[in-house]
Parts: structure tokens; C-alpha cells; sequence
């Protein structure tokens, strides 16, 4: 088995970057399990570094690319919750197909959280925003939770890149969709 608290709330996140917010997120949630995945082998290291140092049982990692880990190895309905917070924008429309966020990885992503379970998705960049807004309206097995954007739920922490962009004046929008 993979954690101790079997009968806890599984959270997945897709790219943790160097791992700070979610270890964080992990530390404050202890009675939440969660399954962290990234390909950058540098911010691995620094997840394994905090998760020993920090003690935190509740976290486990998994360095591969996200869209195989959900095709491969997660059944449907495994999570309570999944979270992508500041995906690589790809602002020039010619690398809009490098985008995380495609109607097919959110129908994938869909199939992977539990029903009333939920997707939170928080970006700085307007444009992939609304790119992000419009593809998960389509998704049937998704629905809006709220009109309101910009609230930041508690249990995410400001991360390094959402504290640049506010630096440099971008709103952030957090997006949650649950899952029906």
C-alpha cells in the first residue's frame, strides 16, 4: 500500500515545478493523501529533499510524463481531486499545441477524478485562461463551480510564479470544475 491513511482523500497534481507549493499543501493536509507528478529531474530532487526534511508521509512522486501516467497506471475514478497549478502558457499561438491543457488530456483527466470530485487549474496568463475556460465548458463530465475567477481557494499557497506575475501585475485566475 502506498500511504498509512488508507481511507483519505487522494489528491493528485500535475507539474510541481520544484516542489515547494506542494509540499506545502501536502505538510498543511495531513489527513489528505497525494500523488505528485513531474518530469523536470530538478524539481524531483527538490521534492524528495522536502519531503524528508519536512517529515511528509502524506506525498509521493512520480517522475514521468502525466498523460502516460493516466493512461497506464490510474483507473477511473481514483481521485478526489486534481490539481494543475501554472502550466507552461506557450503565449505564441504557433506553440499553442505545446499546451498542457487540451480538450484531450481534460477528458482523460476527467475519467481519472471520482464523481463530485473536482479539477483546479490556476494560471497568470489572460489568454490561456480563457483557452483553458472554453475547453473545460465543453467537457461534459466537468461543470463550473463559480463565475468567480480570481478567488484564490485557501488550501493553495501563493507558488514563485503566481508571486512574479503579481509583481508584475497579472491577475491570477483559479479555475475549479467538479467532476459529475
Amino acid at each position: 500500500d502506498l500511504f498509512k491513511n488508507k481511507n483519505s482523500e487522494l489528491i493528485l497534481e500535475i507539474g510541481f515545478g520544484m516542489g515547494t507549493s506542494t509540499a506545502e499543501i501536502a505538510k498543511s493536509n495531513l489527513n489528505k493523501n497525494y500523488i505528485a507528478i513531474e518530469v523536470h529531474s530538478p524539481g524531483v530532487g527538490n521534492l524528495l529533499k522536502l519531503i524528508k526534511e519536512k517529515e511528509i508521509p502524506n506525498l509521493k512522486i512520480i517522475q514521468h510524463d502525466a498523460v502516460e501516467v493516466l493512461n497506464s497506471m490510474i483507473k477511473n475514478e481514483s481521485f478526489d481531486g486534481i490539481h494543475i497549478f501554472f502550466p507552461d502558457p506557450w503565449p505564441k499561438k504557433k506553440h499553442h499545441k505545446r499546451r498542457l491543457i487540451q480538450s484531450n488530456l481534460l477528458k482523460l483527466i476527467a475519467q481519472k477524478i471520482k464523481k463530485s470530485g473536482y479539477l483546479h487549474i490556476a494560471t497568470d496568463w489572460e489568454d490561456y485562461a480563457l483557452w483553458i475556460i472554453d475547453l473545460l465548458d465543453k467537457e461534459e463530465l466537468l461543470q463550473k463551480t463559480s463565475n468567480d475567477f480570481f478567488k484564490k481557494p485557501d488550501y493553495r499557497p501563493l507558488t514563485k510564479y503566481e508571486n512574479r506575475g503579481i509583481k508584475l501585475g497579472y491577475k491570477v485566475w483559479d479555475m475549479i470544475y467538479r467532476r459529475i
